[in-house]
């Protein structure tokens, strides 16, 4: 676990995937501000096409950011696309040699499955566009996960799929990427982890042929839960199949937990989770509940 950030620590701001709008990053950059001390380049402001820049002025950029010295975090100035063209180029053990905190999610799932992959601990969480946006609850939440990141969290209420209870390390993020990063050879997570996955965009049909991909190759083997997020304009087509179902169908034989209703993604709610901690699933006959983070403060 990279350790909490503090108010007057280092933020560096980084553009790695799609361009944005820069009033939303301004006023992002401006409530930051406020808090800590920000970093960034005025090339995050760069146009290329769909990204923020061509790949080298992306790549460059984070992986300075990576290594740069006193600096406590690292936050996505928007997801979009195009972090998966040269994450799997970037050497990700500085990170691990000096943990800080990856803050994002959507695109930036391929930055997490990285950080991941070298035992460091990330936040799935709004970017600085999102902070622009004035929202004052998301605001707080995500400085409340950096600054106290061990503290216990507990999600109560979610719809349950499956019954049953499952611990393990907290992983996951856009469903896309993460198909996308199975297809690339990147996925790597612990065994018996519980996986979290959302998305935007993609009818259940659709979550049906990403899922069954995954399940078919082997790369959900090992999940010892599952937890839905937010399925933004992923509704029903005229054959009214959900994306619940969906899940629930082809999981019928696999005998994990399965909870719904995690207010993580796309949507107006997009709840900052720890990936990489060690969580709880729990998923009864009166709710499903996924809980993460210590309340001694210990780290490990």
């Amino acid at each position: 676990m990279p350790p909490p950030v503090r108010p007057g620590d280092v933020i560096r701001v980084v553009a790695p995937s799609g361009p944005f709008d820069p009033r939303l990053v301004w006023r992002g950059l401006g409530w930051l501000s406020e808090r800590y001390r920000i970093r960034y380049d005025r090339s995050i402001f760069s146009h290329h096409g769909y990204h923020a820049g061509d790949d080298a002025r992306r790549r460059d950029e984070l992986e300075a950011a990576l290594s740069e010295p006193d600096v406590a975090a690292v936050w996505c100035a928007r997801g979009g696309v195009g972090a998966n063209r040269f994450a799997h180029t970037i050497d990700f053990s500085p990170l691990r040699r000096s943990p800080r905190w990856l803050v994002g999610f959507s695109d930036i799932t391929a930055l997490h499955i990285e950080a991941a992959a070298v035992s460091v601990m990330s936040l799935h969480a709004p970017h600085v566009t999102a902070l622009g946006r004035g929202d004052a609850v998301t605001r707080e939440q995500v400085v409340a996960r950096l600054e106290a990141p061990a503290e216990e969290v507990a999600l109560h209420g979610l719809s349950i799929v499956t019954p049953g209870r499952a611990s393990g390390r907290l992983v996951g993020g856009n469903l896309a990427l993460i198909h996308a990063c199975a297809t690339a050879g990147r996925l790597r997570w612990p065994d018996g982890a519980i996986l979290f996955i959302e998305d935007i965009g993609e009818r259940p049909y659709r979550i049906d042929r990403m899922l069954t991909t995954l399940l078919v190759g082997g790369h959900l083997d090992a999940i010892a839960g599952l937890a839905l997020g937010e399925f933004t304009a992923c509704a029903p087509g005229p054959d009214g199949v959900t994306v619940e179902a969906v899940v629930a169908e082809l999981f019928a034989d696999r005998s994990i937990p399965i909870v719904a209703g995690v207010p993580s993604g796309h949507g107006l709610d997009n709840l900052p989770l720890v990936l990489g901690a060690s969580s709880t699933l729990r998923a009864s006959a009166e709710e499903g509940t996924l809980a993460w983070g210590r309340t001694d403060g210990t780290t490990a």
